[in-house]
């Protein structure tokens, strides 16, 4: 993926054939996860078992005000991280990427197996936390695969 070309000073300059930077691609991947979280809810308030199930308050998990709390900063966190991505420093980004990416997919995969675990979860729920789950694993592959061509 990555090659090297001589320039006019005799330095070696490390090229990529990839258009787009690292940076941009971790924000993209950052924002895409926010939204499969998003589409996940936007189908769990359209089934009526889910639905009934959140207005009544009696589902296997009962919502609480920590319980929203906690939602809400994994939630935002998406947001925060496609934002720093741009704005940090490349090897701090890297590992920020790296630690809060493992962080999500432990998070994520959590909630998968809870599914499981505590009833039959629905077919759109499977697709829509893979696909965060898919997001979170590409964002330390491509954090750890992320090579400073600043140095």
């Amino acid at each position: 993926m990555n090659s090297t070309i001589e320039s006019p000073l005799g330095k070696v300059k490390e090229t990529t054939k990839n258009p787009l930077d690292v940076r941009i691609i971790l924000a993209m991947l950052w924002v895409v996860g926010m939204l499969s979280s998003l589409n996940g809810d936007t189908y769990r308030l359209n089934d009526t078992v889910a639905l009934k199930s959140l207005i009544d308050n009696t589902g296997p998990i009962v919502a609480s005000n920590g319980l929203l709390l906690i939602m809400s900063i994994i939630f935002a966190g998406h947001v925060f991280m496609g934002a720093l991505t741009l704005i940090l420093k490349a090897p701090v980004s890297r590992w920020a990427n790296r630690i809060v990416g493992i962080l999500y997919a432990v998070i994520i995969l959590g909630f998968w197996v809870l599914g499981f675990v505590l009833g039959s979860p629905t077919g759109y729920s499977l697709v829509w936390s893979t696909a965060q789950l898919v997001f979170a694993l590409l964002v330390v592959w491509y954090a750890w695969k992320w090579h400073n061509l600043e140095a």
